[in-house]
């Protein structure tokens, strides 16, 4: 069984910076996708970014192209989400997700329903 636990959250004023991190346990996720998505509330949950099980595949929604930056250390089983420029628009809970990449290579998996594993999330709050 595999468990994901995010941190890094909080309230940040707009233009400001997060570093996300979410840290596994339970399973070494070096052959697996993982991805970060958000949910505000009363929308649906959002893929924001996805990084392929060796870094060399990622993507990006358009809203967070040049502001955001998904990356992974394998040595210590850890997610992370750099966050720059944040503006009001990101305010949302941000969940990380795990999926194995053998159902989905070589295509890198970044919709909800393509993942297997997820943690509890994290508030993020930008004030205008």
């Amino acid at each position: 069984q595999v468990q994901l636990v995010e941190s890094g959250g909080g309230l940040v004023q707009t233009g400001g910076s997060l570093r996300l991190s979410c840290a596994a346990s339970g399973r070494i996720l070096s052959s697996y996708a993982m991805a970060w998505f958000r949910q505000a509330p009363g929308k649906e949950r959002e893929s924001v970014a996805a990084i392929s099980w060796n870094g060399g595949n990622t993507y990006y929604v358009d809203s967070v192209k040049e502001r955001f930056t998904i990356s992974r250390d394998h040595a210590k089983n850890t997610l992370y989400l750099q966050m720059n420029s944040l503006k009001p628009e990101d305010t949302a809970v941000y969940y990380c997700a795990a999926a194995w990449s053998g159902t989905y290579y070589p295509a890198l998996p970044t919709k909800a329903n393509e993942y297997t594993y997820w943690g509890q999330g994290t508030q993020v709050t930008v004030s205008s």
